[in-house]
């Protein structure tokens, strides 16, 4: 259990402290707001922390191949969730991202049943920033905002939340184009 894996455990146990900052009705206020956000972007910063230091100091492990996109999965799927359930995300764009994440995760696994490695594309990472910067600017919506800062933030909202649905469709296109030949029958 090298440093990156500790990362990457370390941000799944953030999980559920985050849910309870969010749907916890005693939390439910400016305070545990700001608490999921703060658990939030702490757990955005260890997922961008642990695959740069594997891969500087060459600890790249099965376990963080595999651990690690799931528990970038975990994180942005349960805060997605959480926001639908808080009416502060429209569920159809939640559908569209889980759904990708489905076919994605089907696509690696036929693709490892046939010894072949499908790394993270440019348009997967560039999506992964956009759904974690949209959680993150939904979260800074808080009610005690100033006018001004409220209305900003309702005005850039829907355009990040349009932004990573386009974002999500591109990096699946992009994936199964880019590996269609994981699908073709092995003999």
């Amino acid at each position: 259990m090298n440093l990156p894996n500790k990362l990457t455990m370390f941000r799944v146990i953030l999980i559920p402290f985050f849910v309870i900052c969010l749907l916890v009705p005693a939390f439910q206020n400016n305070i545990g707001q700001l608490v999921a956000l703060i658990i939030f972007i702490v757990a955005s910063l260890t997922d961008m922390a642990d695959g740069k230091i594997a891969r500087k100091y060459n600890l790249v492990t099965n376990f963080g191949k595999f651990m690690d996109p799931l528990a970038d999965k975990l994180l942005v799927c349960s805060a997605m969730i959480c926001l639908v359930s808080l009416d502060d995300l429209p569920g159809w764009v939640v559908v569209i991202i889980i759904a990708r994440e489905f076919v994605i995760s089907g696509f690696r696994l036929i693709a490892s049943d046939n010894n072949v490695v499908i790394a993270a594309s440019m348009w997967g990472k560039v999506k992964t920033v956009f759904q974690m910067g949209m959680i993150i600017l939904i979260l800074l919506n808080f009610s005690c905002l100033p006018t001004i800062a409220s209305i900003i933030l309702h005005a850039i909202i829907p355009i990040v939340i349009g932004i990573t649905v386009v974002l999500t469709i591109v990096s699946l296109i992009d994936y199964l184009i880019k590996n269609k030949e994981v699908l073709k029958e092995q003999k």
